[in-house]
């Protein structure tokens, strides 16, 4: 078994001090850890709208609406002096997701192994740095050289849900699994809302450079607190209360460090596994459309003011947390009360947040110009696909706690594929901005959503694998 070490008295002392548990501090500091996250990676997608040459929409022949009464420039919207076509637009944010699938794996295995403190902090921090010098990274080195610092980007960051996944296998028990796992992963939402509109906010009144900075500087704050009062599991913690150090060692043992090596045929060869990956695989290419793109749409196509559309961006991400957070409460009281298993738990959950969105999604693109339903549509779709956080982003918890991370890194390094796949279709599917393009744009995430969730309704699964032992294989004894 793992190396239980005795609390030290001093530690018993300060614990008196903390009146929450730190099983929700470290729930709330990994809600912190995914917002700065997502704040880091989304700010570019509004700066980009500031950074960028804007089109003449008079000389355009194209399906575009006519400007918001906000926008001072209703000929030709005021822009930046990079003349970026619309696929290098694409491929400048699609570049942060190749970085980000190559340290997922690796990111797994080495929380797994030992402990996610240090492999969820440093990949944050790093972040960060790169975030920081990105204003001087454009001005010096123009597209490329951000391109570059993206991909970067992509490296620190890809090692955050596979350690927080370690981190909630560590902490968090069974029964609770449902409410602190939502909190937790629903601060990729508060991220994309405080990304969208404080990033409106600031390139409304301050030099664009400042989005950059004041989201880097954040993200360091964080990275100092976290590793002063975090630690990778109960009974490494120094000063927990000794009631909940006791209470979860009993509810969550702690893992054996001389258990097999990971079971990787048993792993790839898990049907439940597959359907895993399936829903991640329709989830982020609906998701990171939507995050990578949404404040053009509303610049480009719908032509909002910079102050309104921080604003309506993200109005949709306010929903899905909201949505997150009650689908996860929901969630846990269902199976807590056993009015449905686990499986079919996670099951109706996943189908609700791929099948609603799928069809919101084109239903805004068929609204017009009308911008109180556009953003009423959107907003819908982005709500109903929070309860995906208490759907499959809690599957691999499921399917194995011994490796979580694992599971975690294989599932959101494959599906973030889609991350390098869709930004970079959607400037190739759309070089006029125009809503008929657009249109195709949210039929093919609409097709993609609809049969990668149905996979997952017919071969997911909720419970414990039997490689989850370390055993190579997926036939369970007796």
């Amino acid at each position: 078994m793992a190396d239980v070490k005795e609390q030290p008295q001093w530690g018993i002392k300060l614990s008196k001090f903390f009146v929450v548990p730190q099983r929700w501090i470290l729930a709330i500091m990994g809600f912190f850890a995914i917002f700065n996250a997502y704040t880091m990676r989304v700010c570019l997608s509004q700066a980009i709208t500031v950074l960028v040459v804007k089109r003449n929409y008079t000389a355009s022949t194209h399906a575009i609406c006519e400007p918001d009464e906000d926008d001072a420039a209703p000929v030709s919207r005021e822009g930046g002096s990079y003349e970026w076509s619309e696929e290098k637009q694409g491929l400048i944010l699609a570049s942060f997701y190749i970085g980000y699938i190559v340290t997922h794996l690796p990111g797994g295995v080495l929380a797994d192994k030992f402990g996610g403190k240090w492999t969820l902090s440093l990949g944050i921090f790093l972040t960060a740095i790169f975030t920081l010098i990105t204003p001087m990274c454009i001005v010096y080195g123009g597209s490329d050289a951000l391109i570059v610092l993206r991909v970067l980007m992509g490296l620190g960051e890809g090692t955050t849900f596979p350690a927080l996944s370690v981190l909630l296998a560590a902490w968090v028990p069974a029964n609770e699994r449902g409410m602190l796992g939502a909190l937790v992963l629903g601060g990729g939402q508060v991220g994309s809302i405080a990304g969208n509109l404080l990033s409106g906010l600031i390139l409304d009144s301050m030099d664009w450079p400042w989005v950059f900075y004041v989201f880097a500087i954040i993200a360091i704050v964080w990275f100092i607190i976290f590793t002063l009062i975090c630690f990778s599991a109960p009974y490494s913690h120094p000063f927990i209360k000794p009631s909940e150090r006791e209470f979860l060692m009993a509810e969550i043992p702690p893992k054996d460090t001389n258990r097999p090596k990971t079971p990787w045929l048993a792993i790839f060869t898990n049907v439940p596994m597959w359907a895993l990956i399936s829903a991640q695989i329709g989830h982020d290419w609906g998701f990171y459309i939507m995050v990578s793109y949404l404040p053009k749409y509303m610049a480009d196509v719908l032509r909002f003011s910079i102050k309104a559309n921080g604003l309506y961006s993200s109005l949709p991400y306010v929903t899905m947390w909201i949505m997150s957070l009650a689908s996860g409460c929901v969630a846990d009281q269902m199976i807590k009360r056993n009015c449905m298993s686990t499986t079919n738990t996670r099951k109706i959950m996943t189908g609700l947040a791929a099948f609603g969105p799928a069809i919101f999604m084109v239903g805004a693109s068929y609204a017009g110009c009308n911008r109180g339903l556009v953003v009423a549509l959107f907003t819908i779709s982005m709500g109903l696909m929070g309860t995906y956080y208490a759907g499959m982003k809690l599957t691999p918890l499921d399917l194995s706690p011994n490796y979580a991370g694992t599971l975690m890194a294989i599932t959101n390094g494959i599906g973030a594929i889609t991350g390098v796949i869709s930004p970079y279709l959607v400037g190739v599917m759309t070089p006029n901005a125009s809503m008929l393009e657009w249109r195709m744009v949210f039929w093919v995430a609409f097709a993609v959503l609809f049969i990668t969730a149905i996979v997952y309704c017919i071969w997911a699964s909720g419970e414990v694998q039997p490689f989850n032992d370390g055993t190579n294989s997926n036939k369970k004894e007796g």
